[in-house]
């Protein structure tokens, strides 16, 4: 047995919860409906949450309207009058190089009385391949490889995504001059920059290949020589944000990681437990990351500060894993096992998860823990600190019977991390 009550299970439990709710497909869209046209209803969309906004869209737009989302394997629902196509994520597929020509397709030929509502949510860039000039699928799903491996952050990851691509950048909303193009948008992107998001196939970026090439040199990014090829020429140029193709175009962050951390920080403080919320952007390496959050718990513990207890410390982002080993995980349980490894002894329980249901390629989405679990990894005859360079930490967890595993979420706000010393 480690601290944690099953009280303390449940009260995570739902904090995740709540945060998920916070980013609920129906409740984002209500506040930013556009204003009906004139003429068609196109909805396009990309991303692991896009299916739940196209069918809410459909519940809350009493009005023709037609179109295509696509999204991950498994992650469809129904929808009446929006297709739904489903994909590959986080490699993309042969699914998503035709998804890809279908949103295309569904924006051929609109009118200056025509409104496209794009919804758009993390996820995206993988499942919307469209590899430029004389590139293949294979060259681009080789690129997002090398990416996932090197442990860059999504800024960057994107931000070359971008360059190598002829749907993202800004690139579908050209298609879909001159009809009025409203994005709305679920941020999982550190800083809420609505552009990172599944590579901004909706709205224009002010970065180019040479910021691109750069980010492939500072994070030593294996980058296939085709690809390299293409980076180095200028055909295929991204549209500038200030090409006449975006005039009137609108922008709408509808949820993001800020507001489920403060519906999370206030259920919290609703059963009397203070909470801080350290920051929703926290990008770096998950087992750094995990450092500095064993050393607030630590000296939270010791010493009542920077916070006194009780207390739940609260963050959001999105880390990143550099793959070191062949084990099984994903970000949110490699920050737990790192955490647990730091603050061994230290009586705090947490949670770690993504919050859209999927941690990694497992089926969960992240796990729980607390000071004992080093403990009791080693008394299964386990080696923390060697699961961990092995990046195996849904082992790990799953040894102790700690993962958490609640499905598919619908919606993609990043990370969510609770940390709770009583």
């Amino acid at each position: 047995m480690g601290f944690m009550t099953p009280e303390d299970r449940k009260l995570l439990s739902d904090l995740f919860k709540v945060a998920v709710k916070a980013a609920d497909p129906e409740t984002a869209l209500r506040a930013y409906l556009p204003s009906r046209p004139r003429g068609r209803t196109i909805v396009i969309g990309a991303g692991k949450g896009a299916a739940q906004l196209a069918a809410a869209f459909e519940r809350l737009w009493d009005a023709p309207v037609e179109g295509v989302v696509v999204t991950r394997y498994g992650y469809g629902v129904p929808c009446e009058r929006i297709r739904v196509v489903e994909a590959a994520h986080p490699v993309p597929d042969l699914a998503g190089l035709e998804a890809a020509r279908l949103l295309f397709q569904a924006v051929e030929g609109l009118t200056a009385d025509d409104l496209v509502v794009a919804l758009v949510c993390g996820g995206g860039s993988a499942l919307l391949p469209c590899p430029p000039g004389g590139l293949t699928l294979e060259d681009e799903s080789a690129l997002h490889r090398a990416m996932l491996a090197s442990g860059a952050p999504i800024s960057v990851m994107n931000a070359i995504r971008k360059q190598v691509s002829g749907i993202k950048g800004g690139r579908l909303a050209a298609a879909c001059h001159p009809a009025k193009v409203v994005s709305l948008v679920v941020s999982d992107v550190p800083g809420d920059d609505p552009a990172q998001v599944a590579s901004g196939p909706t709205i224009p970026d002010a970065t180019g290949r040479a910021h691109a090439r750069a980010m492939t040199d500072a994070w030593r990014i294996p980058i296939p020589p085709k690809v390299a090829d293409w980076l180095a020429g200028d055909k295929g140029l991204a549209p500038s944000p200030h090409d006449p193709v975006f005039a009137g175009h609108e922008v709408h962050v509808i949820a993001s990681a800020r507001l489920s951390l403060e519906a999370a920080a206030m259920h919290a403080q609703a059963n009397g437990i203070p909470a801080v919320i350290l920051s929703d952007a926290i990008e770096g390496e998950a087992r750094d990351v995990a450092l500095v959050h064993a050393a607030i718990a630590r000296e939270v513990a010791l010493r009542d500060r920077p916070f006194a207890r009780p207390v739940l410390i609260l963050s959001g982002g999105e880390t990143t894993v550099t793959l070191r080993g062949n084990g099984k995980g994903g970000r949110n349980t490699e920050f737990l096992l790192s955490l647990v490894i730091a603050a061994d002894g230290v009586p705090f329980t947490a949670i770690a998860g993504d919050t859209d249901g999927i941690d990694g390629s497992e089926d969960n989405a992240g796990a729980f823990a607390d000071g004992q679990s080093a403990g009791r990894l080693r008394a299964l005859g386990l080696d923390p600190v060697a699961m961990l360079s092995a990046n195996d930490a849904w082992t790990a967890f799953d040894r102790l019977g700690d993962l958490f595993v609640p499905g598919p979420t619908g919606t993609n706000v990043n990370d969510f991390r609770a940390i709770l010393i009583r």
